[in-house]
């Protein structure tokens, strides 16, 4: 019963929880950044790439 509740005390492995959810946030908000850049991006290059035929002729 003793070492029942000494698990049950024990928080050392609580910080490696925290890291861990805090790289899985930081991971998932990276991603959304990445998506909306490349949205935008390929917005721009796609307008670009319209107009080039424009500034030829």
């Amino acid at each position: 019963m003793k070492t029942l509740w000494r698990l049950i005390d024990d928080c050392r492995g609580a910080t490696a929880i925290e890291y861990g959810l805090l790289v899985a946030l930081l991971a998932i908000a990276g991603l959304g950044v990445l998506v909306t850049i490349n949205t935008q991006f390929g917005s721009m290059w796609s307008g670009l790439a319209g107009r080039i035929p424009s500034l030829s002729g």
